[in-house]
């Protein structure tokens, strides 16, 4: 039965204890769980349900967690959260390269999880009333109550992390913005394991998809030794 804030929640966990814990607490937020215990039941799960959000463990049999990340991103900009045993920098940065929104390492504290599900699932939900409702700087159109980006014509999709990132530079072209303050934006609970890094990660796949030619951005400018920052608009 969906519950009745209608977010729900699929879980990708080959443990059934660990996936009936988070199921646990997932429902006492008042939140849907779906759980699948292999990557492909996984990605049929997904296909099927359209979860708000996907709590995804990287060892799964038949098809990892990388994969099904891989094959969700092909066609879905749906929150991703990875469950991992393993904790090093260079793992983490991976899960982001390939989609990832977050990366949860095992063991885990189940009210940790929770707070980064629910701070994803505000991202992707309302934007934040403080700032302009639409965006617009030469061929870029973002429209905040849409959650919708455009350029030229053609809808971009983002994932929740993107459009924070967006949201923030774009609001204030000129500004410039250190990896630190734009992490507070990104994980604004203050999440243990996440590094500078990960800032440099999601401007590049933001770069990918707004950037005419990546070797002269002309959007996200990097500011050396200290920041981002979106370009002034033109006079």
């Amino acid at each position: 039965m969906i519950r009745a804030n209608g977010k729900k929640v699929l879980i990708v966990e080959d443990d059934a204890n660990t996936a009936d814990l988070i199921a646990l607490y997932v429902e006492k937020e008042g939140y849907t769980p779906f759980k699948a215990s292999n990557g492909e039941e996984g990605l049929a799960m997904a296909k099927q349900h359209q979860p708000d959000l996907v709590v995804l463990d990287l060892m799964l049999p038949k098809l990892d967690g990388w994969e099904v990340c891989r094959q969700l991103r092909k066609t879905s900009d749906i929150p991703i959260i990875m469950l991992t045993a393993r904790g090093e920098e260079i793992d983490r940065v991976s899960g982001l390269t390939l989609g990832a929104d977050d990366y949860v390492v095992k063991p885990f504290s189940p009210k940790e999880l929770m707070a980064r599900i629910k701070a994803i699932l505000r991202r992707s939900g309302k934007p934040d009333m403080e700032e302009t409702h639409i965006l617009v700087h030469d061929a870029l159109v973002f429209d905040l109550d849409k959650k919708q980006l455009s350029q030229n014509g053609q809808d971009i999709p983002l994932t929740p992390h993107e459009y924070a990132l967006l949201n923030t530079l774009m609001a204030h072209p000129g500004r410039v913005y250190s990896r630190e303050e734009l992490l507070d934006r990104l994980y604004p609970q203050g999440e243990a394991f996440v590094v500078d890094r990960v800032v440099d990660v999601h401007i590049g796949k933001l770069r990918q998809k707004i950037e005419p030619d990546l070797s002269q951005p002309s959007y996200i400018l990097t500011v050396r030794g200290m920041g981002y920052k979106f370009a002034d608009k033109k006079s």
